[in-house]
């Protein structure tokens, strides 16, 4: 077996993946913690206010990266469901719910920022506007996933049938993407691109990427500890939870 396959199917261990877990969630948590310390620095000291929406532009170094994170994490959640639904892998079911309320936490910040954003930008905190309405959508399937989680006592049966939620729920991420572009919409077209030119002014572009990386590095670990608790919870009882974080190396099926 190819050293990384193997490293993957050891991961899907409980044991395995709670020593992985418990070390790496403080590592992404540490690195997090600098580079959302800088880009907030930035965006709030050093960029200039922007010459049409003066300094109310400057919430959109947090509202952003939260938009940009409520669609990834929702693609991460149903990548992990469909691996958990073709495979029956333990780890990444507890994986897939793990991002739900995360996803639902980065989605409401996305709404309220862009509420906020939008009352001196359109002299109104609401509008349904094609990418408001599609996104705050977006936040009812992620409670969607974690109401349907909750309501079935199996638990492993409850990640199944919230993970096929997560993934016909999926099809919504492009519509939200290019609503603006198909829909009339008082939402502002897309000015930052990955690949390709952006029309965000560059003095204001490295907070926005320093914020991105930050956010990301701050749901890696939040992640791994979320899926650590629950893949504790799930397992209670065995010997490798009782026998605790020193505990010798245990073989366990995923």
């Amino acid at each position: 077996m190819h050293p990384i396959v193997r490293w993957f199917h050891q991961l899907g261990s409980p044991p395995t993946f709670d020593r992985f877990a418990a070390r790496w969630s403080r590592v992404f948590y540490l690195a997090a913690v600098p580079v959302l310390l800088v880009g907030i620095w930035q965006a709030l000291a050093v960029v200039p206010a922007d010459s049409k929406q003066l300094d109310s532009f400057r919430i959109l170094y947090i509202h952003v990266p939260s938009a940009w994170m409520s669609l990834f994490v929702f693609a991460l959640m149903a990548l992990y469901a469909a691996i958990a639904l073709i495979w029956r892998i333990k780890t990444c079911e507890i994986l897939a719910m793990a991002c739900a309320p995360l996803g639902a936490g980065f989605t409401l910040i996305t709404l309220l920022t862009g509420s906020i954003w939008g009352k001196p930008t359109w002299g109104t905190w609401w509008d349904w506007d094609p990418r408001m309405t599609t996104e705050l959508i977006l936040l009812f399937l992620y409670l969607g996933v974690i109401g349907l989680y909750h309501a079935i006592e199996d638990r492993r049966s409850a990640a199944r049938a919230a993970g096929l939620l997560s993934i016909v729920g999926v099809s919504l991420l492009p519509v939200i993407r290019y609503s603006v572009e198909w829909w009339g919409s008082l939402h502002q077209g897309q000015t930052i691109r990955l690949f390709g030119e952006s029309t965000l002014d560059a003095s204001m572009a490295l907070p926005l990427w320093l914020m991105v990386i930050g956010t990301k590095l701050w749901f890696a670990g939040s992640l791994l500890a979320k899926a650590r608790a629950d893949n504790l919870l799930r397992e209670a009882g065995k010997a490798w939870v009782a026998a605790g974080p020193r505990a010798p190396r245990e073989d366990s099926r995923p």
